[in-house]
């Protein structure tokens, strides 16, 4: 029989069942990562249509049936995010974030500090200034990832090596340790500078609003990328597609 809730949510991705309806990727307060079929949404008289796209923050009624896929049986938007999504490099930062919080958080099961990591990103991100470096290598994005990373139990260990504890000045960073590394411990490790360490060390202590004031060098950028990159790969087997190889 079933029954209909309320939650507010964040639209991760959609895409096409069918020829009118769309399945969602949602992930909301109350239930964490769910999925969802909003029914005629392709039709050009659809009343929830321009509600449901990816970025949306929205209150929605979902009605769970027997099946994995709820209904969306109604919507009110909080915040199209419409700045975002209408900039390419704002759309592209955009949607990494979206992917990583797809990936990382897959389970039915609220977690109220990774949904408001998410609408606090988003938020930001709409008045967020485009870089000339690539939408991968935006600080917001990158310190969202790490603090994801963080939420979901596989924070990189930065303070010390991770493999022997020695507070000697580290030089790498291994996946499989778990954080950084210092130079006797390298061996196989992903190459980390002293700038690209103490920037990722920033991105993590800074709040989401201050990502962008944290002097973020190009150079430690991509290692802060390399390392987000190599413990999804390490951790959840996986990389994102929405970040070029």
């Amino acid at each position: 029989m079933g029954r209909t809730y309320r939650t507010e949510a964040v639209v991760l991705r959609s895409f096409r069942l069918g020829e009118a309806d769309r399945v969602l990727h949602l992930y909301t307060l109350d239930r964490g990562r769910v999925g969802a079929v909003a029914k005629g949404i392709r039709r050009t008289k659809s009343r929830f249509g321009a509600r449901l796209e990816p970025l949306s923050h929205v209150e929605l009624f979902l009605h769970q049936g027997s099946g994995e896929l709820g209904t969306i049986t109604g919507v009110d938007l909080i915040d199209s995010h419409h700045a975002a999504r209408e900039d390419p490099y704002r759309l592209g930062v955009g949607l990494i974030g979206l992917e990583a919080m797809l990936r990382l958080f897959t389970e039915q099961e609220a977690n109220a500090r990774a949904f408001g990591a998410l609408t606090r990103f988003l938020e930001l991100l709409d008045g967020a200034e485009p870089h000339e470096t690539p939408p991968q290598l935006d600080p917001l994005g990158l310190s969202f990832q790490l603090k994801l990373l963080w939420l979901s139990g596989y924070l990189p260990h930065l303070t010390s090596c991770a493999d022997c504890g020695s507070t000697a000045e580290l030089a790498g960073y291994s996946p499989t340790a778990g954080g950084a590394v210092c130079s006797g411990c390298s061996a196989g490790a992903i190459a980390l500078s002293q700038q690209g360490l103490t920037g990722m060390d920033s991105l993590l202590r800074r709040p989401l609003a201050e990502a962008a004031s944290a002097g973020l060098a190009e150079r430690a950028a991509r290692e802060a990328l390399r390392v987000v990159t190599s413990s999804y790969e390490h951790h959840g087997g996986f990389r994102l597609r929405t970040v070029p190889a």
